[in-house]
């Protein structure tokens, strides 16, 4: 995949911020999200939760 470390930093970045601040992922979102971090095995995620 092209640019593959923009596109896995880039869903990593989405899905740290959904973590961070609680924000809720409807069912499409969570399928589009397994399915891009499939090409993404080595990736990781870390946040720091909100104050």
């Amino acid at each position: 995949m092209p640019m593959a470390s923009v596109h896995c930093r880039y869903l990593g970045e989405w899905v740290g911020t959904k973590h961070r601040w609680g924000l809720a992922v409807d069912q499409a979102e969570r399928e589009a999200l397994l399915r891009y971090a499939a090409s993404c095995p080595n990736a990781r995620i870390t946040y720091e939760p909100a104050l």
